[in-house]
């Protein structure tokens, strides 16, 4: 972890802070399903970006969705119930105005000039977010070729063409466009892939693909999905020494088992599923996040209505956020909004009206404790555990417990007064914050065998400032 800038900067925070967020579902990459209007003129089956642009007015009617489908009301209602990050699904062909050579010999080719303006409101979004202190995470929703068979892959062929020819290069140079567009923002992290069907090969390709964005930026967070497979790619994830984070999506609603159960049943087997869950995320040091979940089942009890199935529904989100708050370093709910009718399951705003999810998420910002009490409270830390080891070693660096504690204090501090009004600001990736801040100790004090001192210290110091807010 050496040549790693130091930690402490607001770019920081935006990173390694607990994420409760929300994906803005079909802004960019769209799904017929949550938008219908911008399909109104693409040529059959009419599922896909591919098919709105070999459609009539298709430049028109995509740039006019870009502009109003999220707008300042948005933000502010994210905000205002307490999220701090968002998930922007975007495709490679959107990245076509600063790169053009991103579209060369993909499917995409034939339409520059319908989404050589997408970046520009992507741009826009990503500068929003930051007035508002939101975070955003950039997952590259549809690559060259298309890495699963769902319309939202970008072509809507049912193909998985991805890894035939050219396309995991094209994958990787699109991605090597897009952290260079964002790298200059202190609010974007990036996801390699959304949902891709599991290869034999995915992990060399993230493993390239990394190294390959590692050339710009050494330390930036980097996103893969598990394909599905969070028991193959925690551990891949965990292996490495830089900053990869693991992405799982949890659905309830999609298979024939599903259909079988409704929220009282699939709350159980989360509670119950629990140990093994933080297992998965133990693998991979804590870098984990939920990328997508809903309040949507695939089932009722049989003659229940609508408000039972509300209460299905709040039953399951609540395990959902429980299980997640406890073992994730973040989470986003799919989708924010729906056009058309009331849905409770899969619009967030929906669902919160409905009180299926809470009305604010997090905790809200309190008061932060002086430096008196610091003092006090480092003392008191530092007397009880120098007692605790007393007789017990022969030898001690209690010192750099102290150290640890203020330096976990201070960083509480960081993140607690981070600016803006979403909830409360506080470490959510906190192994490898952890890490990056013993390495930063062991490099200005030098090693020891003591240097879980150091640890205990600094975990005691955040936990007592976070305790005190």
């Amino acid at each position: 972890m050496s040549g790693l800038p130091a930690l402490g900067a607001a770019r920081d925070v935006y990173r390694y802070r607990k994420q409760r967020g929300v994906n803005l579902g079909s802004w960019f990459v769209l799904e017929r399903w949550i938008t219908p209007r911008p399909f109104r003129d693409a040529v059959q089956p009419g599922q896909s970006d591919l098919h709105v642009a070999q459609g009539q007015n298709a430049r028109r009617n995509l740039e006019e969705h870009w502009e109003s489908w999220i707008k300042d009301e948005d933000w502010q209602w994210i905000v205002d119930h307490g999220y701090n990050t968002v998930r922007i699904p975007v495709g490679y062909y959107h990245l076509c105005g600063p790169e053009p050579r991103v579209i060369q010999n993909t499917d995409f080719a034939p339409f520059q000039n319908v989404f050589e303006g997408a970046w520009t409101f992507i741009d826009r979004a990503i500068q929003t977010a930051a007035r508002y202190h939101i975070g955003v995470l950039l997952d590259l929703h549809a690559s060259p070729g298309a890495q699963n068979p769902d319309a939202h892959s970008g072509t809507g062929t049912g193909k998985v063409l991805m890894w035939e020819g050219s396309n995991p290069a094209a994958a990787t140079f699109a991605l090597h466009v897009l952290l260079s567009q964002v790298i200059k923002y202190d609010n974007v992290t990036v996801e390699l892939l959304n949902e891709p069907n599991d290869k034999e090969w995915l992990p060399d390709w993230y493993a390239n693909t990394i190294a390959d964005l590692r050339g710009i930026s050494p330390d930036i967070p980097l996103c893969i999905a598990d394909a599905w497979h969070s028991e193959r790619y925690c551990p891949w994830a965990g292996s490495r020494q830089d900053f990869v984070i693991v992405d799982q999506h949890l659905y309830r609603c999609f298979t024939e088992e599903d259909r079988k159960k409704w929220g009282d049943q699939h709350a159980a087997e989360l509670r119950q599923g629990k140990a093994a869950f933080q297992e998965l995320s133990k693998q991979c040091r804590g870098n984990f996040i939920i990328g997508e979940f809903s309040a949507a089942l695939g089932g009722q009890p049989p003659g229940s209505n609508v408000t039972e199935h509300d209460r299905q529904r709040r039953v399951f989100a609540k395990a959902e956020l429980e299980l997640f708050e406890e073992s994730c370093g973040g989470w986003f709910f799919w989708t924010l909004k729906k056009d058309g009718d009331w849905d409770a399951g899969w619009s967030l705003k929906n669902a919160t009206q409905a009180e299926i999810m809470p009305a604010y998420v997090g905790r809200r910002k309190g008061r932060v404790p002086d430096d008196g009490r610091r003092e006090q409270a480092k003392n008191d830390a530092l007397a009880k555990h120098t007692n605790f080891w007393k007789g017990k070693m022969a030898k001690n660096e209690h010192w750099r417990f102290e150290a640890g504690f203020l330096q976990g204090w201070n960083d509480g501090k960081l993140f607690i007064n981070f600016p803006g009004n979403t909830s409360l600001s506080e470490i959510g990736y906190k192994t490898e914050w952890t890490r990056r801040r013993v390495a930063e100790h062991t490099a200005a004090k030098g090693t020891s065998e003591f240097i879980w001192e150091f640890e205990h210290g600094f975990q005691n110091g955040y936990s007592t400032i976070l305790g005190m807010v």
